[in-house]
């Protein structure tokens, strides 16, 4: 028995790759039809055929119209699974809804919208996306490693009529913009004789931002505890802003006194100002005290979040940023901003 060198088997499997690739072209959305679902036998088929053969012929040499007979019904069988399982994938409508943003080394989850026009219920649906390297911005990294029922990131839908939303993972590796893989849907269903599958291509990217590095938090910005950092929102008393007026104390300073509110007979009545607690902090990417880019990226990562967790206004300051061009702000939503600012950092 001859075997096909690795060198040849590798460029047709790219070449079919991209023959799959041509008849369904990069969406967000997608619905299945004759373009896009391909039907072949399944592992057990095979064995199904093979039976098929074996008994055509048997009842060929034979002359045993009984085998012949249940030659032909299997043959019927074979087609009416053929019809089957075709029409039972095709159909369906996929839709991306969101595209998460994760760590370098996390999985970005996916939401799919799935929906079926048929007044009968899908069944036994898998959905996988096809794992990769996950080398970000280079096409001819992606390069199958495992896919099928086999994989762990795999969801089976044992049912589905209308809508259904799923959440799938996209393992990564490395900072920056990945390419989705390519999502499988596929099914034996019901007889598990034929497999019906079809690729989708999403259009959309996902960005992955560094591993956050812990560094010396305590050595770069001199704070010592939580309850030292400056907290945003968070007021003490002052003599910048007026806060709000209350009963006037016997003792307090006259000087604080609404006379205003005394002339108009509205009782005696205290001025109170406040002025906001703390200082704003700077992440800096020439302070970190890595040595390397990525590191640096990633101790940014980290004092990103630390400060979005505590509510601090901060800036983060980036090799190409000024003084004037860094933004700033405070909580969680900035903290994201500044991470997909560090996923895009070249």
């Amino acid at each position: 028995m001859r075997f096909l060198p690795k060198a040849l088997t590798v460029p047709a499997t790219s070449a079919l790759s991209r023959w799959f690739a041509s008849r369904a072209p990069k969406s967000d959305s997608a619905t299945l039809n004759l373009r896009n679902v391909y039907i072949f036998f399944s592992r057990e088929g095979m064995l199904y055929a093979v039976l098929l053969i074996i008994t055509f012929i048997a009842g060929i040499n034979y002359g045993n119209n009984l085998v012949l007979g249940l030659c032909f019904y299997l043959v019927s069988v074979w087609l009416i699974s053929f019809h089957v399982t075709f029409a039972h994938i095709s159909g369906l409508q996929v839709r991306l809804l969101e595209v998460t943003m994760a760590e370098a080394g996390a999985p970005v989850w996916v939401t799919l919208q799935l929906r079926s026009e048929s007044r009968q219920p899908r069944r036994q649906l898998l959905f996988s996306f096809e794992q990769t390297d996950g080398k970000p911005n280079n096409k001819k990294a992606h390069k199958k490693i495992k896919h099928g029922a086999d994989n762990k990131h795999s969801i089976l839908v044992t049912r589905l009529q209308g809508e259904q939303i799923i959440r799938l993972p996209v393992p990564t590796q490395n900072r920056g913009q990945i390419e989705l893989p390519r999502l499988k849907i596929k099914t034996v269903y019901p007889l598990g004789i034929m497999r019906a599958w079809s690729y989708v291509y999403f259009a959309r990217t996902a960005w992955v931002y560094p591993k956050p590095e812990v560094f010396d938090w305590q050595t770069q910005y001199a704070v010592a505890s939580q309850e030292d950092l400056p907290t945003g929102g968070q007021y003490r008393q002052g003599q910048d802003d007026f806060e709000r007026l209350d009963n006037y104390v016997e003792g307090e300073s006259l000087a604080r006194v609404s006379w205003g509110h005394v002339a108009r007979g509205q009782g005696m009545l205290t001025k109170h100002f406040a002025d906001p607690v703390g200082h704003e902090q700077t992440l800096d990417y020439a302070d970190m005290p890595a040595a390397h880019h990525e590191q640096k990226l990633a101790q940014l990562a980290y004092g990103a979040m630390k400060l979005g967790e505590l509510g601090v206004t901060f800036h983060m300051r980036l090799p190409n940023d000024t003084h004037s061009t860094a933004p700033m702000g405070e909580g969680d939503s900035f903290a994201q901003a500044c991470l997909l600012r560090l996923a895009k950092t070249l």
